[in-house]
């Protein structure tokens, strides 16, 4: 009976404070050997090309002329570009999911159509044509044609590629794999390869043509500190004009105002603030303190029954910075079910105060019951009383109802970002 007893009040201390295991999306097909492993985790974090319902990244198949599209526009932010020309292609229908993003390449002067009115969006796009759109878009400059004899197939390049090739190869954006000496221009560009050339792309958007680069352009990534080891993600997209905390981001907030469960009902708002700035470990304020989130109760459970606690189920909704900037922000407590409940001390706290009052009482009455025929047996009276009261205390303490959730104002707590939170960037205090 004691051992289970110990079990009991261990498993339910445990399972108490248990933090959910949130995932983050792994590629099953690029080992951490693979030459260009680096920038496809890149690419695949910045969310400018993706992996398949496997997981799989398909390193090594061609890269369509739509998918390199799509890409690009990514990099350069202006995947969202309102549209101000009219569909001249036959082969492209209002009906293609890459409808729009067609038309942006086709409006800013990224991938151009063909002569014959056509796109031919699922055609492949070799490795010169790329190097030709990233020569297109990038700063003027002129490049040496010469740097290309270091290369052993320098006679394949086409003539019109020659000084595309001689510019792009000065900026550093290029690739020569799998032997450093080949450039392979009339070869299928693959799906590798366009990560590298994108990963580059987008470390030196200072090198574009301002006409071609949105508001949208991820022109850095930062990262938040984790505030624990379940945190599975920490990376913060900057932008021309926003800093975009993606989501599975965890951060710290605090309650704006004392909390008892026992005096809110679902629907009523709760205020959180940040007490220090929220900043990334690369010195970027993204909230500054004093910043105030609005959040909402979505349900309360009451305690139950064998020392359950009670649950308060909170989501936030926005920020409001001390400027009076607001930002969506959607989130919930970092915490198993995404609940707000007492932690294991508390609860120890609870079983201990009824093992100890009633170990208490039962001492007090073994020793009164003994006294009255036997003043002489109070000693054993002691002995028999004190066990059975603990006893006794330790089995109420853990099948009474538990505890309900309180909050002292300014208490801390982690919430998780359910979806990317976009925020106009702090403007310094003069």
């Amino acid at each position: 009976m004691k051992k289970f007893l110990a079990g009991l009040m261990v498993f339910s201390i445990i399972s108490l404070n248990t933090i959910p295991a949130f995932a983050s999306v792994s590629i099953s097909d690029v080992n951490q050997g693979y030459w260009a492993r680096k920038e496809i985790e890149t690419v695949v974090e910045k969310n400018v090309m993706s992996v398949d319902a496997q997981n799989r990244f398909l390193p090594e198949e061609s890269i369509t002329r739509v998918d390199f599209v799509n890409a690009l526009l990514k990099v350069l932010g202006n995947e969202n570009l309102n549209l101000s020309i009219k569909n001249q292609f036959k082969d492209v229908s209002q009906s293609d999911p890459n409808y729009e993003n067609i038309l942006r390449s086709q409006q800013l002067g990224l991938v151009y159509g063909y002569p014959d009115k056509t796109f031919k969006p699922k055609n492949v796009i070799l490795r010169s044509e790329a190097q030709s759109v990233i020569s297109h878009i990038t700063k003027d400059m002129t490049a040496d044609t010469s740097v290309l004899s270091q290369f052993k197939d320098s006679n394949t390049i086409p003539g019109w590629a020659k000084n595309i090739y001689a510019k792009t190869i000065s900026y550093g954006v290029y690739v020569n794999y799998p032997d450093s000496r080949e450039l392979r221009p009339n070869a299928n560009l693959t799906r590798s390869e366009a990560a590298v050339l994108l990963a580059r792309l987008s470390e030196k958007l200072s090198l574009v043509k301002s006409e071609y680069v949105g508001d949208g352009a991820i022109v850095a990534v930062e990262h938040l500190p984790k505030v624990n080891k379940k945190v599975t993600n920490d990376v913060v997209n900057i932008t021309k004009t926003q800093n975009i905390i993606t989501k599975d981001n965890v951060i710290v907030v605090a309650f704006d105002e004392k909390f008892k469960q026992k005096l809110h009902q679902a629907g009523d708002v709760v205020y959180f603030t940040t007490p220090e700035n929220i900043a990334t470990k690369e010195g970027t304020v993204l909230i500054p303190a004093g910043s105030k989130f609005t959040g909402k109760v979505l349900n309360i459970q009451d305690p139950k029954w064998f020392n359950k606690n009670g649950r308060v189920y909170i989501q936030l909704e926005k920020v409001v910075f001390p400027s009076g900037q607001e930002a969506e922000f959607n989130a919930k407590p970092f915490y198993k079910e995404y609940a707000l409940k007492e932690g294991p001390w508390m609860t120890t706290g609870k079983v201990a105060l009824w093992t100890i009052g009633l170990g208490a009482v039962g001492t007090g009455a073994g020793i009164g019951f003994a006294f009255i025929p036997n003043p002489a047996k109070i000693g054993n009276a002691f002995a028999i009383g004190t066990p059975i009261g603990l006893g006794v205390g330790l089995v109420t303490g853990l099948v009474t109802p538990g505890l309900k959730y309180n909050a002292k104002k300014g208490e801390q707590i982690n919430v998780i970002l359910l979806e990317d939170s976009a925020m106009e960037k702090v403007q310094p205090e003069l």
